[in-house]
Order: structure tokens, then C-alpha cells, then sequence
């Protein structure tokens, strides 16, 4: 049952039917007080003008009979007195309301000598009537004195008042149960409903609505509580996706780690296994290149030779180093003074492509924690990367200081990286450049350097147009790892 319906049942109708009752009850005391004055009034008249009747008969004189008569009329609303002998013969009379009681009445009171009196009606008038003996001073009934009053007044509207009082409170009971209605539906079922239209928005998915703050004061509160507890909500699930993000990104950080220390356990055995042939390789090949009888082709050939098995060697020593964690030494680092040396590194790359690189730093940035020689290592490979793809001119690096983070974003307006590659730019090998100028572990050294420094490492497109490479990096030391995105 509606909350609405159950008010109108257990408090309204119960309400209404008490005040109707006790309306009812006082209509009803009224009328009776009022048809209990008037009797009373008609019985005193009537003993008062019986007595000089009584005295007047006693003599058998007409004047004081007639007297007695008119005085019965100098009283309110008496319209009527007759005096009738013993066998119920009109004796005397004046007014109205003569025929009211037949003869056989009039002889019954008589001979009973009892006062009788009784309501009538006559020729459409309504009357209050009595009947008194008139006894003499010896006891004998002599006559009978007929008082009527005539029935105005309020005593006939007693009951019209009656039907008017429950017309008028079923009139007004209507129309409280309809203010009723209309306040309880302004008021309490729009708010409610309202309430209820955000709540199933919710169900259904709709995290972001908001009750409206309005109406009631009670549902103001209910409103504000009940958008406290989504706000909460919001909070939790936006905790929880953290939470799971970060999971994820842990997850990954194991998977790659756990693959690169795979990868170095093989490439240990690997360098293990053709370090001695190699070396055996570069003595020979250099021994050879001093013969005097070679020819400057042969000497280039065995240079050649020599050069790519130190670039074996070299890939070799990087896949160990990839294969391990490595306890970085920090100490306190000024972001401008590693961006300035890495700019003198790659400076000489930058002039030959004609690239332009911008740095855009906060005035004043927190020390960093870190291991310098290997950030310049993390900078210059990206910014040498960047230099080394076609149609870049221009190159930005800029930081950010906030939370106990620096951020560092570097991007250039190249040909960027595809969609498909960005998830695999860190892995081992893997390179967008032409075989021969690049083994693929640059960018995974990167990551190795940024993971043991407990940061993050990620790739976007940049809003110069090309790749734009995300660091991020703790100001304080930190045991945790990062991870690439």
C-alpha cells in the first residue's frame, strides 16, 4: 500500500470520524438542550396562568378568565390558550393551535388529573402543546388549560442545522483530504520520486548522477546523505580500478622482468659460450691486419671483422645487463644540470639533422634523487632516437615537479610510432630502423633504468605530431619498480 493511502487510513479517517461523532454528539445535546428549555418554559407558563384560571373558574367569572388568557400572550411565542370544561368543551379561547388534542384527550387528562404535554403539528405550524387540569381549592377538577407554543426559531432549525454542520464537514473533510493529498504529493511523493529516478539511474549504470538538494528539509538531508554515499561509491570504484590498474601494471612488470631475467640467464650463457671463440676471432683478425703483404681492401675487410664482434660483444654485455636489477647509487641531481650535459651529448647529432630542441622546466624543481650517469644514458638514447627518424625537426623536453613526482614528457614532431608498435617498443630486439643501425636494446635498456630507479615509462603520440616518451620518476627513493605503458 502507498505511503500516501496508508496516512489517509490510519491517521485521517480515524481522525475524521472521531470529530464527526463528536459533531454529531453536539448537534444532538444542542437540539436537546433547546426542546428541554422549551418544554420547560411552556410547563412554567402554563402552571403560572393555571393557578389564576383555577380562581377564575371557582367564581364562574368571564373577565378575569379572559385576563389570565391575554397575559398567557405577553410571553414569548405563545400563540395560543383555551380553556376547556371537564368533558373537553371549549370554555374559552384565544390564538391558534385550538384543535391541536381531540375531546377524548382533553377528558382523559381530566379525569387523571396529570399534566400532559406533546409536540403537534396543525395546518402546516409546528407546536409545543400542554395540557394542565384546572383543580379548585376543594381538589375538584373544574377544567382543562391548553398553552401552545408556537415552534420557531431555532427549535425547527435544529435539524436543518444538523444536515447543514454534516454538509459542511463532509465538505470540509474533502477538502482537507485534498489539500492533504496535494501537499503530501508536492511535497513527499515528487521528492521521493526524484530520489527513486536517481537511484534506479544508478542501478542501471549511471554512476554519475546527483540527487537535487531541494524541497523539504528532511529530504534535503536525504538527498545530501544520499549523494555523500555515491560520492563514496564513486570514490571505492575509482579506488578499485586503481587498485586493478595497477595490479595490471604489476602483472606486466613481472612478465617483463621475469622475461628479461630469462634473457639474461641465456645471454650469460651465450657470452659464456662464445667469448672465447670471439676473442680468438679479434686476435686473429688483428694479427692478420698486420701482415705487410695485405692490401689496403683486406686490411678494410679485417677491420670490418674486428668491428662486428665488438658489436657482438657489446650486444652481448647489454643483455646481461638487461638480465639483472641492478642497486643503483643516487645521490641528489639538479634536472638542469643532467638536461644541459645531455644536450652537449647529442648536440653535434642535432646540427647534423638541423633539429631544434626546446626545453620547457618549471623555475625551480626539487632535487632528484637518482643515479645521474645513468639518466643522461636514459635522455640521450631517446633524444638520439628522435634525431635518427625521418622528418623531425623540432624536439621538446618538458618536466613537471608534483606529489613527490617528476614528470618529464619528450616528444618531436616526427613520423611517431604505430599503434601496433607501442606495446612492444621496449622488448629486446625489437627496432623500427633498417637492419644493420640499431640492436633493438636501447629502448629496453631505457626501461631497465627507469625500472631500477623505481619509476614509470611510457609511450603516446605526441601533440607536436610524432612519439612523445613519458618519464616518470620519484624525487625520494623508492623500492618499487615502474613499468612501461
Amino acid at each position: 500500500m502507498r505511503l500516501r493511502n496508508l496516512i489517509l487510513i490510519t491517521v485521517i479517517a480515524p481522525l475524521f470520524l472521531v470529530l464527526l461523532i463528536f459533531s454529531l454528539v453536539a448537534i444532538k445535546s444542542l437540539e436537546d438542550n433547546v426542546r428541554t428549555r422549551l418544554e420547560r418554559e411552556v410547563q412554567v407558563i402554563t402552571n403560572v396562568i393555571g393557578t389564576t384560571l383555577s380562581h377564575a373558574l371557582s367564581r364562574n367569572a368571564t373577565e378575569p378568565l379572559e385576563e389570565s388568557l391575554y397575559s398567557a400572550f405577553s410571553f414569548h411565542r405563545i400563540y395560543g390558550a383555551y380553556v376547556f370544561d371537564a368533558n373537553g368543551r371549549e370554555i374559552y379561547g384565544l390564538g391558534l393551535g385550538q384543535a391541536l388534542f381531540s375531546p377524548e384527550t382533553i377528558r382523559e387528562v381530566a379525569e387523571h388529573g396529570e399534566m400532559r404535554a406533546a409536540y403537534r403539528e396543525h395546518d402546516g405550524w409546528h407546536y409545543y402543546s400542554a395540557l394542565k387540569p384546572l383543580i379548585s381549592n376543594t381538589g375538584e377538577v373544574q377544567g382543562v388549560l391548553q398553552v401552545n407554543r408556537l415552534n420557531t426559531g431555532i427549535e425547527n432549525y435544529t435539524g436543518f442545522l444538523s444536515q447543514l454542520a454534516l454538509l459542511a464537514f463532509v465538505v470540509g473533510a474533502a477538502g482537507i483530504v485534498l489539500g492533504i493529498w496535494w501537499g503530501f504529493r508536492r511535497h513527499i511523493e515528487r521528492p521521493l520520486e526524484r530520489l527513486l529516478a536517481v537511484m534506479q539511474r544508478v542501478e542501471a549504470g549511471d554512476r554519475e548522477q546527483r540527487a537535487e538538494a531541494e524541497g523539504p528539509q528532511e529530504y534535503e538531508r536525504l538527498a545530501v546523505a544520499l549523494n555523500g554515499m555515491l560520492d563514496a561509491m564513486a570514490e571505492k570504484d575509482a579506488d578499485i580500478e586503481t587498485r586493478r590498474r595497477k595490479e595490471i601494471e604489476l602483472e606486466k612488470r613481472l612478465r617483463k622482468s621475469k622475461k628479461l631475467a630469462e634473457l639474461g640467464v641465456l645471454a650469460a650463457g651465450v657470452a659464456h659460450e662464445i667469448g672465447a671463440p670471439l676473442t680468438v676471432i679479434n686476435g686473429q683478425a688483428q694479427r692478420l691486419s698486420r701482415r705487410e703483404t695485405l692490401t689496403d681492401a683486406d686490411r678494410t675487410r679485417l677491420g670490418r671483422i674486428r668491428g662486428e664482434v665488438e658489436r657482438i660483444v657489446e650486444i652481448v654485455r647489454q643483455l646481461m645487463e638487461l638480465g639483472r636489477r641492478h642497486n643503483v647509487e643516487k645521490e641528489p641531481l639538479q634536472l638542469a644540470e643532467l638536461l644541459e650535459t645531455t644536450r652537449e651529448l647529442v648536440e653535434e647529432d642535432f646540427e647534423q639533422s638541423d633539429i631544434r630542441l626546446e626545453l620547457d622546466l618549471p623555475a625551480t624543481t626539487p632535487p632528484l634523487l637518482a643515479n645521474g650517469q645513468q639518466l643522461i644514458q636514459v635522455l640521450t638514447n631517446l633524444l638520439r632516437n628522435a634525431a635518427q627518424a625521418k622528418g623531425v625537426e623540432r624536439v621538446r623536453i618538458r618536466a613537471q615537479d608534483k606529489e613527490g613526482w617528476l614528470t618529464l614528457w619528450i616528444e618531436d614532431d616526427g613520423p611517431g610510432i604505430a599503434d601496433q608498435d607501442k606495446q612492444k617498443v621496449f622488448d629486446p630486439f625489437f627496432t623500427t630502423k633498417p637492419v644493420g643501425q640499431g640492436s633493438g636494446l636501447g629502448l629496453s635498456m631505457v626501461h631497465r633504468i627507469i625500472n631500477d630507479h623505481g619509476g614509470t615509462v611510457g609511450v603516446y603520440d605526441s601533440e607536436l605530431g610524432g612519439a612523445g616518451f613519458e618519464i616518470g620518476l620519484p624525487l625520494n627513493d623508492s623500492e618499487e619498480g615502474g613499468t612501461a605503458t
